[in-house]
């Protein structure tokens, strides 16, 4: 599987009309995944390490996985059908018994607030990475622009 895919990261994570738009990319290409506004807040925070008053849904999972003994070893995001993309969270289970690997069908937003969290590897699949559009002048244009005018003097 390793061929089958290319290491990402979370670029940039812009407001936009619907929610926000995360830029997911590498030095070769920028693609953009839409969720909703609470999901952009909840990655945005995992990227900071901001320390949260209560756990959030995500936290609540990554408790429930510790407590199972279960890692997040990776996300892979798979493909985009009819503008939804899919994704595939993979686990692993270590115990008395052996090593077990799960892949379970997920949410992309899901699967990068739990990586980010973790700060696992995101990685896409090439077939997606090859047929999604490189939005990484839109990426740099509005990093131009939000820096506009927060220059020290």
């Amino acid at each position: 599987m390793k061929s089958d895919v290319i290491p990402v990261e979370i670029r940039g994570i812009v407001p936009s009309t619907n929610g926000c738009a995360l830029f997911i990319g590498n030095d070769q290409k920028v693609f953009v995944i839409h969720v909703e506004n609470n999901m952009g807040a909840v990655i945005g925070m995992f990227m900071r390490d901001i320390a949260k008053e209560r756990p959030l849904t995500h936290d609540l999972m990554l408790n429930i996985f510790k407590g199972l003994g279960v890692s997040v070893e990776r996300v892979v995001i798979t493909e985009v059908k009819n503008s939804t993309y899919f994704a595939r969270l993979i686990l692993q289970q270590q115990n008395e018994l052996g090593r077990k690997i799960l892949e379970l069908d997920a949410r992309p937003s899901d699967c990068l607030a739990l990586a980010t969290a973790l700060k696992r590897p995101i990685f896409v699949t090439q077939s997606l990475f090859s047929q999604v559009e490189d939005m990484s002048e839109y990426l740099h244009r509005y990093n131009e622009a939000a820096g506009e005018g927060n220059e020290p003097e």
